[in-house]
C-alpha cells in the first residue's frame, strides 16, 4: 500500500496520517485498485473494502469523510457519521476519528496541532484553495483549542504546475482574489493559457494565516499514473470515469 508522509508530521507523538496512493486495494480496471471514493461508478463492495483496508492500516476506529462540493466550507466532527456533510474540510479533537479527504488532482492539506491535540484536513481544489477553505479550517481547529503558531500543515499530492494548463477565465478568477496571485501563473504555449502552480497557492494562503510550519511533498498525481489518479489525465483520454485517492490523519 503506497503512502507519502510528511517529515514534520511523522514527528509528532500521538499522530498518525497518510498521503494513500492508488496502490493496494481491490478495485480493477480503470479504478485499480486503492479507489476510495463513493462518488465513482467503481463497484460499491471495491470502494468499501478498500476503504476498512486503509482505515485498518491507520488504526482507527472510524473514518470520517465528506460530501465534498469545492466549497471553503469546514465542519467541527464530534463523532462519526454515516453519510458526511456537505463541506471541504473539518477538524476534531477526538481521537480515534481518522479524518479522510479524497482527491484526484486537487491539493489535499493535513494539519496538526500537537500541544493542542487539534488536527485538520482539507480538500483544496482550486475553487476552494481561492474561496480561503484554508482559512476555514484552521478557524475550525481554533474553535477547538488550537494555536496558529504550533500548526503544522502538510500539501500532499497533487497535480503540478507543468501538468495544469488553465483559461482565461481560470486565471482572472483567482487574479479577483488579490494577494499577489499573478506569480501563480506561467504562459502556456497555447495561446491566452498559462499554467497554475495550485500547490504554491495552497502554501502561500497558509502562510498568510501565519502558522508554524508548511510542507509541501511536491509531488504530482497527473504525472504519476502507477502511483495516482487524476482527473485532468483521465479527462484527456477521454475515460469514462476515475478513481479517487484518500489522504488521513487521526489522534492515537
Amino acid at each position: 500500500m503506497l503512502k507519502h508522509t510528511s517529515a514534520q508530521l511523522s514527528q509528532q507523538p500521538g499522530l498518525a496520517h497518510g498521503f494513500f496512493g492508488r496502490q493496494g486495494g481491490v478495485s480493477e480496471g480503470i479504478y485499480a485498485s486503492l479507489n476510495c471514493g463513493p462518488g465513482s461508478r467503481d463497484v460499491p463492495e471495491h470502494v468499501a473494502e478498500n476503504r476498512q483496508r486503509l482505515l485498518a492500516d491507520m488504526g482507527g476506529k472510524n473514518l470520517v469523510t465528506l460530501h465534498q462540493i469545492h466549497s471553503a466550507h469546514a465542519v467541527t466532527v464530534t463523532k462519526a457519521w454515516a453519510q458526511g456533510p456537505q463541506a471541504d474540510a473539518m477538524a476534531t479533537n477526538v481521537p480515534g476519528l481518522a479524518l479522510g479527504i479524497l482527491t484526484a488532482d486537487c491539493a489535499p492539506v493535513l494539519l496538526a496541532d500537537p500541544i493542542a491535540r487539534v488536527i485538520g484536513a482539507a480538500h483544496a481544489g482550486w475553487k476552494g484553495a481561492v474561496g480561503g477553505v484554508t482559512d476555514s479550517v484552521l478557524d475550525t481547529m481554533i474553535a477547538l483549542g488550537a494555536e496558529r503558531s504550533r500548526v503544522i500543515a502538510a500539501i500532499g499530492p497533487c497535480i503540478a504546475q507543468a501538468n495544469y494548463e488553465v483559461g482565461p477565465e481560470f486565471r482572472a478568477s483567482v487574479l479577483a482574489r488579490g494577494d499577489d496571485a499573478a506569480q501563480f501563473f506561467i504562459p502556456s504555449s497555447k495561446a491566452d493559457h498559462w499554467r497554475f502552480d495550485l500547490e504554491a497557492y495552497v502554501a502561500d494562503r497558509l502562510t498568510r494565516a501565519d502558522i508554524g510550519h508548511i510542507e509541501r511533498l511536491k509531488t504530482c498525481t497527473y504525472a504519476g499514473e502507477d502511483s495516482f489518479f487524476s482527473f485532468r489525465r483521465t479527462t484527456h483520454r477521454a475515460e469514462p470515469d476515475y478513481g479517487r485517492q484518500m489522504s488521513v490523519i487521526m489522534l492515537r
